[in-house]
């Protein structure tokens, strides 16, 4: 896990696609941490193992490991959350959009935390110049950590988070709670994936998926609230 640090920064975009908008303050009051890296298969099989996690997940035959699992619900994942929660004793749950961008971005204003445009060799995405791009997923920590830390926020796999879907940020509040008060059965997914173009691999970039559908292009990461 990485402490993510209190501070302010922002949300969505103006100019880009309808459901980015409105751009907004974002403002985090008090750190909390987030997994360095997406939930690998290694990671689901200890849950499994230990008779909490049901779901089998195919690896797509990728290679399972050290990849990040993916086939999973999001009834799916909340046993794995369930199941590090009480073996840790610690308050294990899905970060929230906001939690998400803001973590991703890791202190910058840009397009990609790295910069203006996607380049080559930076991500695993469609066009991405990778061994993996278009083809599949890549091991975790394939490529650099964000300024904060973090793995694989740009591509890879989708990530789901625990917002239910708005269109847009309208309305969106200033701080880091989830939104639950949308279309609950869609959930938001954010990050892109190795299927999908650089575009939408932005931290801005939002979509979304149903429930009870799972997919080899998704997975998630976990966060923790700090004392």
């Amino acid at each position: 896990m990485v402490v993510i640090p209190a501070g302010t920064g922002v949300i969505g975009t103006d100019g880009g696609r309808p459901q980015e908008a409105p751009r907004h303050a974002l403002r985090v009051d008090r750190p909390f941490a987030l997994s360095r890296f997406e939930v690998t298969f290694d990671e689901w099989t200890a849950c499994r193992q230990a008779g909490a996690c049901a779901a089998d997940p195919h690896d797509h035959d990728w290679g399972a490991g050290r990849r990040p699992v993916m086939n999973l619900t999001y009834a799916d994942i909340g046993q794995y959350l369930d199941w590090l929660a009480r073996k840790t004793g610690k308050p294990y749950r899905l970060p929230s959009e906001a939690e998400w961008e803001y973590a991703a971005r890791g202190g910058t204003d840009t397009p990609f935390w790295w910069g203006a445009e996607a380049g080559k060799g930076r991500a695993n995405c469609r066009k991405c110049g990778t061994p993996w791009s278009g083809k599949g997923s890549a091991p975790v920590g394939s490529f650099a950590a964000n300024p904060f830390g973090l793995y694989d926020t740009a591509g890879n796999v989708w990530e789901w988070v625990a917002d239910c879907w708005h269109p847009s940020h309208a309305d969106a509040p200033a701080g880091t709670a989830p939104r639950l008060d949308g279309d609950c059965t869609q959930r938001v997914i954010k990050g892109g994936s190795w299927y999908y173009v650089p575009r939408n691999a932005r931290p801005a970039f939002r979509h979304m998926n149903h429930v009870a559908v799972n997919s080899y292009n998704i997975g998630f990461r976990v966060a923790r609230d700090l004392p």
